[in-house]
């Protein structure tokens, strides 16, 4: 069973900055795909942002794009998403999630997730 862990997430006032963390197994870290979903109160998952391991492409949401930069360390087997400018709308419950082949913002054709770290922005 591969496992992602998250952390970073937090409280922070609208217009602060948080740096989410996903670990990742070194079995899978070279060679998946990575990206970060969130899902807010009684909405459906949305998708944020993706990295491509093949080509070190990086692909936003028109939600957080110029806000938001998601990165990866390979000494650290870790995926981050550096998030600024947050606004109340950006609180959620944030995801990483790994996949084999690039699928860009379909979350069906993740094959790995973590469990979630929450974010709370205040007004």
């Amino acid at each position: 069973q591969v496992q992602l862990e998250e952390s970073g997430g937090g409280w922070v006032q609208a217009g602060g900055s948080l740096r989410l963390s996903c670990a990742v197994p070194e079995s899978i870290f070279s060679s998946y795909h990575m990206a970060w979903f969130r899902r807010a109160p009684g909405k459906e998952r949305e998708y944020v942002a993706a990295i491509s391991w093949e080509t070190g492409g990086r692909y936003y949401a028109s939600s957080v794009k110029g806000r938001c930069t998601i990165s990866r360390d390979d000494a650290k087997n870790t995926v981050y998403l550096q998030m600024n400018s947050l606004k109340p709308e950006d609180t959620a419950v944030y995801y990483c999630a790994a996949a084999s082949r690039w699928v860009g913002a379909d979350p069906s054709a993740y094959e790995h997730w973590g469990q979630g770290t929450q974010v709370t922005v205040s007004s």
